[in-house]
């Protein structure tokens, strides 16, 4: 019986393996650092930090819109300050992160998950309305 078992133990840690469990607590522990760190940067106005968190166009639209440079963009926008990551969901390379007043949404690029998009808030039956967006 107990031989029995252990088969059953590994055929499942198996599946899982093949299917990605683990990469999907991986990628939402990661999107969930880069959350944390990119509010802790906002937090301590520490704008070039939370410039190197956002993704490049965000990064480039943040920019352009206000016609000057990223750092001082951030220090214009008026993020709320986000609070604790209270839960992260991660759809393959895309990520929502559900903080106590901020929703932040990330994507997964080869140097890391990079924040697409803060300062969001949900409107019933319509997107986020969001502070800070990617062209």
């Amino acid at each position: 019986m107990t031989g029995r078992w252990i088969g059953v133990v590994l055929a499942a840690a198996a599946v899982c393996a093949a299917s990605g469990c683990a990469a999907v607590s991986e990628r939402r522990d990661a999107a969930t650092a880069a959350t944390a760190h990119f509010e802790k940067a906002l937090r301590a106005r520490r704008y070039a930090a939370a410039c190197a968190v956002l993704a490049p166009t965000t990064r480039e639209e943040l920019a352009r819109s206000a016609r000057v440079t990223c750092e001082e963009a951030m220090g214009q926008e008026e993020v709320p300050a986000g609070g604790a990551v209270r839960h992260v969901d991660v759809y393959g390379n895309q990520a929502r992160a559900v903080l106590t007043r901020d929703t932040v949404f990330l994507s997964r690029f080869p140097g890391g998950w990079k924040v697409t998009a803060a300062g969001c808030q949900e409107r019933p039956e319509k997107p986020y309305r969001c502070g800070i967006k990617g062209g």
